[in-house]
């Protein structure tokens, strides 16, 4: 019989979405095994090794030398992203990175061209690709079941990080120097990313406004980055996108998307009963029951390590790569750019 393989990984940054996504899915995974943890914070990892076994490590670097260990998962806040990513894949280690996957095309140019000289894989981590019911929806759209798709409005609102964060006292989201991005980095970049694959296409033109309203730091004083983001965009082929995203939504949280077509509108996970209806001009209305959506709330298996490891292990065509997010990356900048000029921002993917 032939021996099945094994990829050892680490985790490098032992924050919530670590602790309650990557670690949880590797270790559910039976093609991959936990071997390393690395927090700035060391007993952060040392408590992880308490539970799941490994090994804590005391600096990046000692990590990054432990030839055993072949993929990681950056889980650090935003600003080291690209470091990170860069000196895993120069240690020959497969990345799989949290989103945004850098903070500047720069960096991301900089990730994409390291990971390519030196042979290994650069995973973002766009999951609503990987949601069940995400992955219906594109296939009954593939169907041209609601016809020509005119237009599209997404959102993405909860009561904020803080909520969510390991350390809410003093979470890094609500830096500028750390996270570089606001609500738009943390949840814009899911949906655009969503939209792109939803309509297999991309965005051309974006006008947004991004605000803060209502986050505050420890001394009281509003954050420097925005909390609420509305974004418009239209797509190559000349689809109009309504996004909205936000840290202030204090009801039930919102993760939803409706795609109006010229024969019929589908609504995807806009009711907590049903997760697509498709509503045809003629009255008909068709429900699918696939999948239930993670929330803050309700930790569900993600399914991109589930993707990352068989990635590694077949080297198949990702579902995400990394020019997939480079090109997210591209669209939360312009979007910025938009807001600041008030004025409509192309998207340049040279």
């Amino acid at each position: 019989m032939k021996e099945k393989k094994i990829v050892k990984v680490a985790i490098i940054g032992c924050g919530k979405i670590a602790i309650t996504r990557h670690i949880p899915e590797y270790n559910e995974n039976r093609n991959c095994e936990i071997v390393g943890f690395y927090d700035f914070d060391y007993q952060k990892a040392a408590d992880l090794v308490d539970i799941y076994g490994g090994k804590a490590f005391e600096t990046l670097e000692a990590l990054l030398e432990d030839k055993t260990i072949q993929a990681v998962s950056i889980c650090t806040p935003n600003i080291f992203h690209a470091t990170d990513s860069i000196k895993a894949l120069k240690a020959n280690k497969d990345v799989l990175c949290e989103k945004p996957m850098a903070l500047s095309i720069e960096e991301a140019d900089n990730m994409i061209q390291v990971a390519k000289e030196n042979g290994k894989i650069l995973m973002p981590g766009h999951n609503q690709r990987f949601v069940a019911t995400h992955i219906k929806a594109k296939e009954i759209l593939a169907q041209g079941i609601i016809g020509e798709i005119l237009t599209v409005q997404t959102n993405f609102k909860h009561n904020g990080p803080e909520a969510w964060s390991v350390d809410k006292d003093k979470t890094w989201f609500f830096s500028n120097k750390l996270a570089g991005f606001g609500v738009l980095g943390d949840l814009g970049a899911h949906k655009i990313d969503l939209v792109r694959y939803l309509l297999d296409d991309e965005v051309d033109l974006m006008f947004s406004n991004l605000c803060t309203l209502d986050k505050r730091d420890a001394q009281g004083n509003l954050i420097e980055i925005e909390d609420n983001a509305m974004c418009l965009f239209k797509m190559k082929t000349g689809i109009s996108v309504n996004l909205t995203v936000s840290w202030t939504n204090y009801g039930l949280e919102d993760n939803s998307t409706t795609i109006y077509g010229t024969l019929g509108t589908m609504k995807i996970f806009a009711s907590e009963l049903d997760d697509i209806v498709v509503e045809m001009n003629d009255g008909v209305s068709v429900k699918y029951h696939v999948s239930k959506m993670s929330s803050n709330t309700l930790q569900l298996n993600s399914h991109i390590i589930d993707a990352f490891i068989e990635g590694l292990l077949t080297h198949e065509e990702l579902t995400v790569t990394s020019i997939d997010g480079r090109n997210t990356l591209l669209c939360l900048l312009a979007a910025r750019a938009s807001s600041e000029t008030g004025k409509w921002v192309k998207v340049n993917y040279l």
